[in-house]
């Protein structure tokens, strides 16, 4: 897509007051207070709100059976009056129903779809048909953040249409460059638990951006190892780093998390941005994947802007 058809495919994904949001939980079970709480911020911003008929439910550790969710998502994706879908919270299981899913209407009346950490699964499905997702903050942050605070406003604004471009302070372990390609990616344990499957992207001069909580170092090094000796990181454009969150560091890796992935990328030439304020964190900003960015690094700053 050329930028004025990206800024018409954006225009055409914009909410407006009174248009309906809906909120499912494909993945993890969750605390109905954070739903109850998201669903005030939204009808707040002029929202009418659907809630699925299971998001509330706990199945173990899910949020419903896996019929139940499937049945929930889905009458989400086909319903064209529902203009944006938020995923209630990341956890585990959206892999067990994402082949069973039928995007087919969703093709036809695309919306956002919203989330991230598990709905990395969802995030790929949608890469894989050509159109843009929105990894952001879920209903447990939406509740939780002060309406003022920037996840939460610059949220407001890439629903309604004001989809912002990031300019950030330069990060010493930056690789500078500058890049243009696809943004795609997520949480990298997610995102590499689909390689090879049917949902598995093209990475060829995309942008990849990564995130993780809670993996071992060696865990990071041998996923990061799988993208180089795959192929992967050779026909990359760009790269950017979100937060790595309570990953501590192993000393006899002899190497920082930080310093696995400059390992691992050290013999291409594409740009690298460390620290992007994304992922699992409470500061945890929008991006828009799936769609076609310009990534600015040098040592003074970081530019990462939609085309």
């Amino acid at each position: 897509m050329n930028k004025t058809s990206i800024m018409k495919h954006f225009s055409e994904l914009s909410l407006h007051a009174g248009d309906k949001i809906a909120i499912v939980s494909p993945s993890g079970a969750i605390d109905a207070s954070y739903i109850d709480s998201a669903k005030q911020v939204f009808e707040n911003w002029g929202l009418t709100v659907q809630v699925g008929s299971s998001a509330y439910l706990t199945y173990g550790r899910f949020g419903g059976t896996q019929d139940q969710r499937i049945a929930d998502l889905q009458q989400a994706l086909d319903d064209p009056s529902v203009k944006a879908v938020l995923c209630s919270r990341g956890g585990y299981g959206i892999v067990q129903i994402v082949d069973k899913l039928d995007f087919s209407k969703f093709k036809a009346h695309p919306k956002w779809v919203m989330g991230f950490s598990d709905v990395t699964v969802l995030h790929n499905a949608i890469g894989k048909l050509g159109l843009p997702s929105l990894h952001c903050i879920m209903a447990k942050h939406i509740a939780e953040l002060d309406s003022s605070s920037d996840p939460v406003v610059k949220l407001k604004q890439v629903l309604f249409g004001d989809w912002s471009n990031y300019s950030l302070t330069s990060h010493p372990s930056n690789r500078n460059g500058i890049a243009t390609g696809k943004l795609i990616g997520g949480n990298l344990s997610v995102f590499m638990g689909l390689r090879s499957t049917g949902i598995d992207l093209d990475f060829s001069g995309s942008i990849l951006f990564l995130e993780e909580i809670s993996e071992q170092p060696y865990h990071i090094d041998r996923m990061m190892q799988n993208l180089r000796i795959s192929g992967v990181l050779g026909v990359l454009s760009g790269m950017v780093v979100g937060q790595f969150t309570d990953c501590v560091e192993d000393e006899r890796m002899k190497m920082t998390v930080q310093e696995i992935i400059l390992n691992a990328v050290s013999e291409y030439n594409f740009p690298v941005c460390f620290d992007f304020p994304s992922g699992h964190v409470d500061y945890n900003l929008p991006l828009i994947l799936g769609t076609n960015i310009a990534l600015d690094v040098n040592a003074q700053y970081v530019e990462l802007n939609y085309l």
